[in-house]
């Protein structure tokens, strides 16, 4: 793979940082950094999403005729590097990146008209409905049934681990439509407004004291069958293809490097038996091991890019690229938090987020890292169990 980018890559990067170096405000930049969570607060991500769509660089991965940027898998790698580097805070992908891509495949043209431009504004703002209790990893078990009356279904049962449900207007959902047929055949994709008579979200706190994820309960919803994305019970289908796009169909990479050189910054500040950590030998050696493998994903990233950009999915390589990322993550963070010590106090970032930098005893790099360790150990199950990705890389990947 040529590892060198072109003078037009050079001079689309040079645009870049200079359109995020005007944009991106310095109140954006700082609560991106105090972001622990998987998403962006809604109200910043939503702000940052604004200034992009004025840009027209909301949603580079889209076609050009429903506001894409039409640009190279090269130029989208810079532009998510650029960002990552600049502390961008990170658009919501629920609907921009995982729905919109399963609309431009099986959605109406109807649906298309309706949902997509909504989207882009923001004036839709999506969540996504298909764990249950009981019904996470083993996804074709879940039981939240939708029976047809008229021309619409009414839909009973309860979803759980609801990301910014509590936010959301719209949620994305797969339902039970036939319980006869085996597990797989008798699901339907659904669009549901949050609004609809029927539906009640709930909060989950998580350990890491973040109000991130909810359980929605519906009780007898009813949904105009206008509202389903492809045929009936053909929803497995639909919902294996927008994991894709959940899994791996973005770049982690230069993000990772990011949170590389912030362990490498710690490293080089915090101490262990009088010498910097950075000098340590066993600890050098599993920055090392981390810095390869960030490396290797970054060329597998870019391939992907290159397939996507010729009309391919991300495809069965995206557990892969899943399993990796959130295996790097949770080491950096790990890292992070052995070299902090006695710093990685349980909900220290709420000081800083409460307004009380002042009390705050530690230093401002590890103001947030323990609350994004605690976050991080869901990455592993979350998107699809890191067990359930290995089988779909043993049958689909390897032949096994």
């Amino acid at each position: 793979m040529d590892l060198k980018f072109s003078a037009e890559d050079e001079q689309f990067r040079a645009e870049v940082r200079s359109f995020l170096a005007e944009k991106l405000t310095p109140d954006m930049r700082e609560a991106a950094l105090k972001t622990t969570t998987v998403f962006a607060d809604k109200d910043l991500a939503m702000r940052w999403q604004k200034i992009l769509l004025e840009k027209g660089w909301a949603v580079p991965a889209w076609p050009r005729e429903h506001g894409g940027t039409d640009w190279t898998p090269t130029q989208k790698y810079i532009f998510g590097e650029e960002c990552a580097k600049a502390r961008a805070p990170g658009l919501i992908p629920l609907g921009l990146r995982m729905l919109a891509p399963v609309l431009f495949k099986y959605g109406t043209d109807e649906q298309k008209r309706h949902y997509l431009p909504r989207m882009l504004s923001g004036v839709h703002y999506w969540c996504q409905g298909y764990s249950e209790p009981g019904s996470g990893s083993d996804l074709s078990s879940l039981k939240c049934a939708a029976l047809r009356d008229g021309d619409d279904y009414v839909v009973n049962g309860t979803k759980i681990w609801t990301t910014h449900a509590h936010f959301a207007d719209h949620i994305f959902c797969l339902v039970r439509t036939d319980s006869g047929s085996k597990p797989q055949a008798g699901i339907t994709f659904l669009l549901i407004p949050m609004n609809t008579p029927g539906i009640t979200v709930e909060p989950i706190i998580t350990l890491a004291g973040d109000h991130e994820v909810n359980q929605v309960f519906f009780d007898d919803v009813r949904v105009p069958q206008s509202h389903r994305v492809g045929p009936e019970n053909e929803g497995w289908t639909v919902a294996k293809y927008l994991l894709e796009f959940e899994r791996g169909g973005g770049g982690a990479s230069p993000r990772l490097k990011v949170e590389l050189e912030e362990l490498k910054a710690i490293a080089q500040r915090e101490h262990a038996d009088g010498a910097t950590l950075i000098a340590d030998p066993g600890f050098r050696n599993r920055l090392a091991e981390l810095e390869i493998r960030t490396a290797a994903l970054e060329f597998a990233e870019l391939s992907n890019l290159a397939r996507m950009s010729r009309g391919g999915s991300p495809g069965p390589g995206s557990s892969l690229a899943k399993n990796t990322s959130v295996d790097i993550e949770q080491s950096i963070n790990t890292l992070k938090l052995e070299a902090i010590h006695y710093y990685g106090l349980p909900h220290a970032n709420f000081i800083s987020l409460n307004g009380h930098n002042e009390a705050w005893p530690g230093p401002e790099y590890a103001e947030t890292v323990t609350a994004r360790y605690l976050n991080s150990r869901a990455a592993s199950v979350f998107g699809g169990s890191k067990e359930v990705q290995k089988n779909i890389i043993a049958k689909a990947v390897l032949g096994l």
